[in-house]
């Protein structure tokens, strides 16, 4: 087990790419703390087969400051310390360039941005205290480059990536790792609302544009959510000490660098 006795903060850790995480984490020996916007109730239900005495779930929104203070005491007086934060809540809109507004802008960028560079930051603290710890945060492919349709979602990937060199370089001396996951296109149920905006955009039938993304990946598909957790325990170990400031791309080939 590679993350025995580990304590992790997972947000968005309620379904999809962080559930799987969280289950992968699980696994491999670690104490996780699940942060999620859904209730406490549905996430009790998600987690009702987990171990408990390694599990603490909290319902939190990561865009408020008192929120992000919670999440790392509670973890701190349920565990005792933070070894690993998994920093993977995100939200997703899209709309033509000229239909953008300031609304879907501050809301993305609350989420995807804001409240991932600011819980990295309380984490951080945490870790100096305990002399070290690993950060992983989730970027995407679309951070890699600008889309007509998706401009606030890409560029608030984009900022992940930044943030995540600008971190790395200052926790270095911390012995603090700072990497980001930039997966590729992943079947989650976010796709289902993914591909309902493509279809009114770019007017397809219901079903089409997801198909087409997945045959347009070099491997043939899109991916699973626990095709993300091998990175995902990898750059959370010991095996990755020697390795910060790096976004590793997992994404069957769409993207080379």
């Amino acid at each position: 087990m590679q993350l025995k006795d580990k304590v992790a903060i997972v947000t968005g850790g309620g379904a999809g790419i962080g559930e799987a995480v969280v289950r992968r984490y699980l696994l491999e020996g670690a104490k996780v703390v699940v942060v999620d916007v859904k209730a406490k109730s549905e996430l009790e239900s998600t987690y009702a087969d987990a171990d408990k005495d390694r599990l603490l779930l909290l319902q939190s929104d990561i865009t408020k400051r008192e929120s992000i203070d919670e999440v790392v005491r509670s973890t701190v007086d349920r565990f005792g310390r933070v070894d690993i934060l998994f920093n993977n809540a995100a939200i997703f809109d899209m709309r033509p360039l000229l239909e953008e507004s300031w609304d879907i802008f501050d809301r993305v960028f609350a989420v995807n941005v804001k409240g991932l560079f600011f819980l990295m930051q309380r984490v951080a603290r945490q870790m100096i205290e305990q002399g070290g710890g690993k950060i992983v945060n989730m970027s995407s492919q679309a951070g890699r480059r600008g889309e007509a349709l998706v401009s606030h979602y890409c560029a608030s990937k984009a900022a992940v990536i930044s943030y995540t060199q600008s971190a790395a370089l200052a926790l270095a001396p911390h012995h603090i790792n700072v990497n980001a996951i930039a997966p590729g296109v992943i079947d989650t149920p976010m796709w289902k609302d993914v591909d309902a905006l493509f279809a009114r955009y770019e007017h397809r039938p219901i079903g089409e544009k997801k198909r087409l993304v997945g045959e347009a990946v070099p491997l043939g598909r899109m991916g699973r959510p626990d095709e993300l957790t091998g990175a995902a325990v990898f750059l959370a170990s010991a095996d990755a000490d020697y390795i910060t400031a790096q976004t590793l791309n997992v994404d069957g080939g769409n993207w080379m660098s």
